[in-house]
């Protein structure tokens, strides 16, 4: 049973302020966390949790990550308004509606047919602005690069080369690699020889796969 909206807003509301405990501190970050809805990205009789700060089953055996860990990629991409964003890993969709919300013009890519169509049709709705393909995330879109940003948001097994290509000079790139539990790293392309790499704790993603899956 859908929970009444009044209950959905308060519990968005103690999130905010559970991820600025947590020392989520970019006020562009937490207002996108105060305006873009999560239970819109989950199935109803998940709505009761939505606000919780845990993932969640989604479509095709995926989940929506744990609002924390959002949150903290967010914010270490720095993101400006008006930045060009490729995101690997479209999944629910929230974290191009976080981007969305913060002025960013985002690209998303899905390898899943199946829950491709199924977010298209909700970013459609949620952030009409979004442009989601479906394609494998390892290639990202080439057609579209240069980026200012790339977040990955499942756990690589390298960074791939192809990523790196497709940032500008100065870009950033924000991805959780290794094997297992991951290393989020942040590398910033000072120019097509050189990079800047800094990491910042563990974490658990899915892991990136290769190669597109077509519904059956």
């Amino acid at each position: 049973m859908a929970m009444d909206s009044y209950l959905l807003k308060g519990a968005q509301k103690a999130l905010v302020e559970k991820l600025k405990n947590k020392g989520i501190s970019d006020d562009n970050v937490l207002n996108a966390f105060s305006v873009v809805e999560r239970h819109q990205f989950l199935e109803s009789f998940f709505w009761h949790k939505a606000y919780e700060d845990i993932p969640l089953p989604i479509y095709c055996d995926q989940t929506i990550s744990q609002p924390y860990t959002v949150a903290y990629q967010t914010q270490l991409l720095s993101v400006d308004k008006g930045d060009k964003i490729l995101e690997i890993g479209t999944g629910s969709g929230f974290q191009a509606a976080i981007l969305n919300a913060m002025g960013a013009k985002v690209y998303t890519i899905e390898r899943q047919a199946e829950l491709y169509q199924i977010t298209k049709k909700l970013l459609n709705r949620m952030a009409p602005r979004v442009i989601a393909c479906y394609g494998d995330g390892f290639a990202g879109l080439p057609q579209y690069a240069p980026f200012d940003k790339i977040i990955v948001t499942c756990g690589a097994p390298i960074v791939p080369e192809s990523l790196l290509n497709q940032l500008k000079p100065y870009g950033i790139l924000v991805i959780p690699v290794g094997q297992g539990e991951q290393v989020m790293k942040r590398i910033t392309k000072i120019d097509d020889q050189n990079y800047k790499e800094e990491t910042f704790g563990n974490f658990i993603f899915v892991p990136m796969l290769e190669n597109i899956v077509k519904i059956k």
